[in-house]
């Protein structure tokens, strides 16, 4: 994420309302629905403002539907009982290994 060099001036208007340039909006996922800012003001009346984002932009895979839907898909898994577990690693890689020697055949 590329910020801007140098000091960038915003208008406030009536009620104390301010607009961010789109640019800074877009980078920063402040145009997604539920994006809120939150305000710190410093003793040293320096204003900080950091975008809140009702999901973090580097979890939004997550939510994805495609990730979702996979999720859903491992859920009823679990709950019917299919599933392994593995005393070590080697047992693991080795359950992999049959079951790639099995797709093969």
């Amino acid at each position: 994420m590329s910020a801007t060099t140098g000091p960038r001036y915003l208008g406030i208007q009536g009620r104390g309302t301010i607009a961010l340039p789109a640019d800074v909006r877009r980078r920063l996922h402040l145009d997604e629905p539920g994006a809120q800012l939150e305000l710190t003001e410093r003793e040293d009346g320096v204003l900080e403002l950091r975008a809140a984002l009702p999901i973090p932009a580097d979890q939004r895979w997550f939510w994805t539907e495609r990730w979702q839907q996979r999720e859903r898909e491992v859920d009823e898994h679990v709950e019917a009982g299919r599933l392994v577990t593995h005393d070590s690693i080697e047992d693991f890689l080795d359950h992999l290994d049959r079951l790639d020697n099995l797709d093969r055949e």
